[in-house]
């Protein structure tokens, strides 16, 4: 079955609004030309990393689905993103943290028969995963976000994947160590959009509408997971042909995924109420 659209998401972990505002200078320059649109987006609560991709992926809060902090991990019972795409038809992929593989396909994660596995008749049909283990605020334990951005593509082109997202945590990482109004951040930002940029045109031309946004944000202590405009509030930035909402709108974390859904021409099941935001 040929699904509607073809469509990839991107999270940038850990950046709040401000940064994405002032320092994604390429990102901004699409936005500026009229090529992107963007929103502010709030995160669910709490504003914690693994809680928020399972609220991403399922369209339902973590009193919901369950996943209320980094250290509490299953497989999740609600439909989600993969799973409605792949019941659809549709080829799905992902290049992230090891924690979607464990929400969205089996738990726990065996890092030699999931670190890369190519499952057609799974909810992810081609997972290319990293672990982070041993990260520590002074060993960030992350890939390169060019081998990343090289992964999704190759996955993107080899397989012709209808749904795929990317998820990297270097710049969570970066805040935590450093707080996120410093130097240090300020140049993470500039090379994690330099990078982004050398990819993002390739994605359009092969026929892509793409979605770049984040978890959370993140404080300038370096800190998330509670409820504040510098935890929660990230931006989104939509490259694509559906209208949207109002610039000024504030969109709703649990929209996304029945939003994903309906760009695809997937039915969005009953469980993800929220109502989706683009056209």
């Amino acid at each position: 079955m040929a699904l509607r659209s073809r469509l990839l998401l991107v999270i940038l972990d850990g950046v709040p609004w401000r940064n994405w505002r002032r320092l994604f200078g390429n990102l901004e320059g699409w936005a500026q030309s009229g090529e992107a649109r963007v929103w502010k987006m709030r995160s669910v609560l709490p504003s914690t990393s693994a809680c928020c991709y399972a609220s991403i992926h399922t369209g339902v809060s973590p009193q919901v689905h369950g996943i209320r902090s980094n250290e509490e991990r299953f497989r999740v019972e609600q439909p989600d993103l993969f799973s409605e795409i792949s019941r659809a038809g549709g080829r799905t992929g992902a290049v992230t943290h090891s924690y979607w593989s464990e929400f969205f396909n089996r738990f726990p994660f065996d890092p030699v028969r999931d670190l890369e596995y190519d499952e057609p008749g799974g909810p992810i049909a081609h997972g290319r995963f990293h672990t982070m283990t041993g990260y520590n605020a002074r060993n960030q334990m992350t890939p390169s976000d060019v081998d990343l951005f090289a992964t999704l593509t190759m996955l993107t082109e080899r397989f012709s994947i209808d749904y795929g997202i990317l998820h990297t945590c270097t710049l969570d990482s970066m805040g935590h160590r450093f707080g996120h109004d410093c130097i240090e951040m300020d140049h993470a930002c500039y090379v994690m959009d330099g990078m982004l940029a050398a990819f993002l045109p390739r994605w359009l031309r092969n026929g892509y509408e793409v979605i770049v946004t984040a978890d959370h944000g993140q404080t300038d202590r370096g800190h998330h997971g509670g409820r504040e405009d510098a935890q929660q509030d990230v931006a989104l930035y939509y490259f694509g042909p559906a209208k949207g909402p109002d610039e000024e709108a504030l969109v709703d974390q649990l929209q996304l995924a029945p939003t994903v859904l309906s760009r695809l021409g997937v039915p969005v099941p009953r469980t993800m109420r929220a109502a989706p935001f683009l056209d």
